[in-house]
């Protein structure tokens, strides 16, 4: 065989291969055996190493062919990605669709599942995948195209189509639910943590720089939308997604035409009853007007499409029996009921513990131990317990009773009043100390490397940490006595504690775990006080006086400062070199000295983009209403805070007034 005869058979196989690719993997029907698809690639890989030149990107033997990477090329989309409006109730949606008529008419839609997975998009060139991208920011994606490659179900190369010089296909790839149960099995026996669910699971997936790892994930792909192409022209959805599927692409087999409201509720309700029976996870329904002109007439938001929403379904609950009721004590000594069950897979992943939050919720729930429980995740992320079955019942089932005694060092426990939440008081509980350390390392807090859950464990049980200072009074004895320990690892650790000591005033007053002061309240403080000891020495009323600092935060910082132990802590951290000062720019620019709050939706921009255009004009953006509030900027629907600003007599300006004041003092 010459290489003429060589290139023309390669092309055949190719043609081939593909095509029974797109029979076996979207349409689940094949056409040839398992044997005469062996055959024929075996037959196209050995004259691809006869004749290297041959080699295209596109053949089938270059699904897993890229060795492993360095890091991901940013990509930007050819038309921005963009978000969808979620709706929760037949209401919501019956509004949107009343807007929709409003707008252009009556008119039909077309209905398809949401897919619970990681949004991509795939360009092709002359026919033929050049490129695959993340979702990212909308923009911007990363460029991941060896590992969807590995992905059986996305053609290399488009079916009986060589006229397009240039298509974008916007899909989700998803894990389908049994291989995310075996994934999460295999890692389990491995020592690995677990995904939370199958969306994790394939975004993380994606992102493997081993495109081999990717091919073991087992990944699929469904396809929903042309985001830009040259040489074909549609005026309706129906006909994009009938294109694409002619393409090779799986488009999935429940999209449905509806003419009108009856129709788009018929298929919501019946996918919410029927999603169990899907082989994936769907979190709810999209609807989208047909019509592709009228979709033009009706744009978009800064974020979103006024012709589509996605109504999402209700979270999935399951009944499983509730063993125990066991209590944790957090780094604030927050004793917290937390419900022991028997492992039920439930909206994507297998769950064997649901928080209870506190006494009271127990009780009002009527919840006991030996339970028949409806368990869901709130949010689609955590685990809780809904309610018990009482019908269930055989009357073994038991009270659970609050302990007076911490469970964890055996202090009295106490309930401040007017709180739900009963509280260890030692502030040496080893309990504590555990949530404390590990907060304190944390990545929004002092970043140490190393100090994870394991490493803390053992530095507490060996005597070496008996309190969050004692973290930068390791020395490398210490760690080189840990389990795995070894000279990289200890010069990292040691490295990392180095490093953190010159993190600034606000992220250490963050990590410090003061009580109701999250990170942004850690700025708004370190940007006022500048020091530690002049926050240490702020009178609670001068507290309470600055913006986004209430009554609340004020007298737990107080009496924070007030407590000897926390000065002890903090004349330690300043001993050990840790940095107890903010470095505060200055406001300049032409907005500085200016305060503006924003509220309301805005549609130029969003509201993180107008925050960054104010600050870098050196104005300041706080999150509520004062009298030194300079400007409100009401969007459309705003709320309470614009309220607030009419009470105040604050000026209130709309968007164009921002958008002219950001460009004249450019």
């Amino acid at each position: 065989m010459d290489v003429n005869e060589a290139r023309e058979k390669a092309e055949s196989l190719r043609e081939d291969l593909n095509y029974h690719n797109y029979r076996y993997y979207v349409l689940d029907d094949p056409v040839v055996s398992d044997e005469e698809y062996d055959g024929m690639m075996r037959e196209l890989m050995r004259i691809e190493e006869a004749y290297p030149g041959l080699v295209t990107a596109d053949s089938p033997t270059r699904r897993v062919g890229a060795p492993p990477g360095e890091a991901f090329q940013p990509v930007r989309h050819r038309a921005r990605m963009m978000s969808l409006d979620n709706v929760f109730d037949t209401e919501e949606l019956a509004a949107f669709i009343r807007r929709v008529e409003n707008a252009v008419g009556y008119t039909d839609y077309v209905c398809e599942l949401k897919i619970d997975g990681a949004g991509i998009a795939l360009t092709y060139e002359d026919g033929v995948l050049m490129r695959g991208a993340t979702r990212g920011d909308g923009v911007t994606g990363e460029d991941v195209t060896s590992n969807l490659k590995t992905i059986r179900s996305l053609p290399l190369r488009l079916l009986r189509e060589r006229s397009v010089p240039y298509l974008e296909v916007r899909g989700e790839v998803f894990m389908p639910k049994e291989s995310f149960r075996e994934l999460n099995r295999q890692r389990e026996e491995l020592g690995q943590q677990a995904f939370a669910n199958p969306r994790n699971a394939a975004a993380g997936s994606l992102r493997q720089l081993d495109p081999h790892v990717t091919a073991s994930r087992n990944l699929d792909l469904i396809c929903y939308e042309i985001g830009y192409v040259e040489g074909k022209a549609f005026s309706t959805h129906e006909e994009v997604l009938e294109q694409v599927a002619a393409w090779g692409f799986h488009v999935g087999e429940q999209w449905r035409r509806a003419a009108g409201a009856t129709e788009i509720m018929e298929f919501c309700r019946e996918w919410m009853e029927r999603r169990e029976e899907l082989a994936y996870e769907v979190d709810g329904a999209v609807v989208k007007v047909n019509r592709l002109d009228l979709r033009d007439r009706m744009g978009s938001t800064s974020k979103a499409p006024r012709w589509a929403v996605a109504f999402k379904f209700p979270a999935e609950e399951k009944e499983t029996r509730l063993i125990a009721i066991e209590v944790n004590v957090g780094r604030t000594g927050a004793l917290t009921p937390t419900a022991v069950l028997e492992p039920v897979f439930v909206g994507g992943s297998t769950v064997s513990r649901a928080t209870l939050h506190n006494e009271d919720e127990v009780r009002r729930k009527g919840v006991k131990i030996g339970d028949t429980v409806l368990v869901h995740k709130a949010g689609d992320v955590i685990p809780e317990v809904i309610k018990p079955i009482v019908e269930l019942r055989d009357g073994t089932e038991r009270d659970f009773v609050m302990p007076d005694r911490c469970p964890a060092c055996g202090s009295k426990v106490f309930r401040p009043e007017g709180e739900v939440v009963s509280r260890c008081i030692n502030v040496d509980c080893p309990a504590r100390l555990f949530e404390s350390v590990l907060h304190f390392g944390s990545r929004g807090a002092m970043d140490i490397e190393g100090l994870g859950p394991a490493t803390i464990s053992e530095l507490m049980e060996m005597g070496y940490v008996r309190n969050v200072e004692d973290v930068y009074y390791l020395d490398e004895e210490q760690l080189y006595s840990l389990t795995g320990f070894k000279e990289k690892s200890v010069a990292n650790m040691m490295a990392s504690i180095a490093t953190s000591k010159q993190r600034p005033l606000s992220r250490l007053l963050f990590a410090l775990g003061i009580r109701h002061v999250g990170s942004h309240v850690a700025e708004v403080l370190a940007r006022r006080y500048r020091t530690m000891e002049r926050l240490a020495q702020a009178s609670e009323e001068e507290l309470r006086d600055i913006d986004e600092v209430g009554p609340t935060i004020a007298g737990s910082v107080k009496a924070f400062f007030a407590e000897p132990r926390n000065l002890e802590l903090i004349r330690r951290l300043k001993e050990a070199g840790v940095n107890m000062e903010e470095e505060v720019e200055e406001g300049h620019g032409p907005l500085a000295g200016l305060t503006f709050v924003l509220t309301g939706a805005l549609e130029s921009m969003t509201r993180e983009e107008a925050r960054q255009a104010i600050e870098e004009r050196g104005g300041r953006v706080a999150s509520s209403v004062s009298r030194r509030t300079d400007y409100v900027v009401a969007g459309a629907d705003p709320g309470s805070k614009y309220d607030k600003a009419r009470e105040l007599d604050v000026k209130i300006i709309g968007e164009g007034e921002l958008a002219a004041m950001l460009r004249e003092r450019e």
